[in-house]
């Protein structure tokens, strides 16, 4: 019997990622902390009755704590099988708060590695970073690069950076394989996500903004926006798992031809409300416009995207290609799948449970 062992449950890439890799001959367990086990027990439930699977063992725990706060019997079982383990649990909010985000992505992190590298049949250490350790450097990104940068737009970048640094240092005794995701849209197929964030921000603005006789550009901008579908996300990942060149490797998860900022937005604004938009606010407007909290929580954006749209930058994927070579797994169109992306979002957007809180 195979474990496959997960923390970030019942977070959107795990669940999805966990619905994928159940089968007869593994037995996935999800480390969640106690206060998510409502949560987390609901989701498991949904995920048995639409697979067939196998009950999904829940064991209480805190990233935060040494030993990730397993009690010594949870702990026992995690050493009797081979063990692939997802380590996905993180605090992904752009405006996060310093002191949070260190406390999660990098000491949560830290507790992580010493725990995997004291279980004696692991596999795999699948460890989720983000394309945006880059922080604010700018032309063409490599793989094989881990470079602090001079500043990081926000602390959620900084954070991990610092934590992917931590997983680095394993490449020399763990089989580890290092992910970083684009920005994360839902399922190009369904355009199903359980949370708006991300690009979904200028969704909720323009549907604010529907109404007004002229919608228009957020500054001027020739930069490259790079988001990718969940379900790439998914099946890159899980193919990464089993493949053994990928251990010791870092894979950039991002689209290999990413469009125009301006293009996206003109393709949201057109599949929001069948028309184009038209003029420009400055960007330094835009930008002094989200600082103010009323603002912001009036067109449901948090300040901090205005970042990314004038980051001159570029992911190299050479590597995901490489490894991904002969799978037939490939990163959908974002334009050409707009308009599922869209569909969902305007027939859930009045649920408040898939909106992010803005302060």
């Amino acid at each position: 019997m195979k474990s496959i062992v997960f923390t970030g449950f019942p977070g959107f890439i795990a669940s999805q990622l966990i619905r994928k890799c159940v089968s007869e001959d593994v037995e996935i367990v999800a480390i969640i902390l106690p206060s998510e086990r409502w949560k987390a027990e609901q989701e498991a439930a949904r995920i048995q009755v639409e697979t067939g699977s196998r009950p999904i063992r829940l064991i209480d725990g805190d990233i935060t704590k040494k030993g990730l706060g397993l009690k010594d019997g949870d702990m026992a079982i995690l050493t009797e099988n081979k063990v692939i383990f997802w380590h996905l649990a993180a605090i992904y909010d752009l405006a996060v708060p310093k002191g949070i985000a260190w406390k999660v992505n990098v000491d949560g992190t830290r507790n992580v590695n010493e725990f995997v590298k004291k279980l004696p049949t692991l596999e795999r250490y699948m460890y989720f970073s983000t394309a945006y350790v880059a922080g604010a450097r700018e032309g063409k990104l490599f793989e094989n690069e881990l470079m602090r940068p001079q500043k990081f737009k926000n602390f959620y970048e900084e954070t991990k950076f610092e934590a992917e640094l931590l997983v680095e240092q394993l490449k020399r005794t763990v089989p580890v394989t290092i992910v970083r995701p684009g920005i994360v849209r839902g399922d190009s197929r369904t355009g199903q996500t359980i949370k708006f964030d991300g690009p979904y921000f200028f969704l909720n603005m323009i549907d604010r903004l529907r109404k007004l006789p002229v919608i228009p550009y957020i500054g001027h901008s020739k930069a490259l926006i790079n988001v990718v579908p969940v379900d790439y996300i998914i099946e890159a990942s899980i193919y990464l798992s089993t493949v053994e060149e990928a251990a010791g490797e870092t894979v950039h998860l991002t689209d290999p031809n990413p469009h125009p900022v301006e293009e996206v937005y003109r393709s949201m604004v057109f599949e929001m409300t069948g028309k184009m938009p038209k003029s420009h606010i400055p960007h330094k407007l835009a930008a002094a416009s989200l600082a103010l909290s009323p603002i912001r929580k009036a067109l449901r954006v948090e300040a901090e995207t205005l970042d990314y749209l004038t980051w001159q930058a570029s992911f190299d994927t050479r590597n995901a290609e490489r490894l991904l070579s002969g799978s037939n797994i490939q990163c959908a169109d974002f334009l050409e799948t707009m308009p599922e992306m869209v569909s969902f979002y305007q027939r859930h957007k009045k649920e408040k449970k898939l909106h992010v809180a803005i302060q």
